[in-house]
């Protein structure tokens, strides 16, 4: 199978929906106090999201964009998603390894207090990237760019 063959829109799909579960139970976990479990969760859940971020990229690179072709408020409503979306994404990687660096060198305050911000941005990023697959490649037709 070529790269090009690769099915990159649902595989990115199910790796978002995947951390977007994961960060549900890193949450949970935390909250149980059940750090060890907590650990494990999150690193696997930065795992899935470094494999996202290459599988997108790739998936751009091969493929090219896809354009929406909705029409009214669904155009409004999914380019203020996807916009949203984008900038956030951006945003929160940097959160992303600040966080999980102090989590790694036992900075646990501080490591709190920067989950405070990178948890709830990361979930939005997270359940906002397969809203917009289910836009984009599900309930209207697009073409490539």
């Amino acid at each position: 199978m070529a790269l090009a063959d690769l099915p990159f829109p649902e595989i990115n799909a199910c790796l978002n929906g995947s951390a977007t579960l994961l960060l549900t139970a890193g949450f949970v976990l935390i909250k149980q106090k059940r750090i060890a479990a907590h650990r494990a969760v999150m690193l696997t859940t930065f795992t899935i999201s470094v494999v996202f971020l290459i599988s997108y990229l790739t998936g751009k690179f091969v493929r090219g964009l896809t354009m929406f072709d909705g029409e009214g408020g669904w155009r409004a409503l999914y380019f203020t998603i996807l916009i949203s979306h984008t900038i956030l994404a951006i945003v929160i990687v940097p959160l992303i390894l600040r966080t999980l660096w102090l989590a790694l060198k036992g900075d646990y305050i501080r490591h709190r207090a920067w989950a405070k911000w990178t948890f709830p941005l990361w979930y939005y990023v997270s359940v906002t990237g397969v809203i917009v697959y289910f836009m984009l490649f599900r309930w209207f037709p697009h073409h490539q760019a």
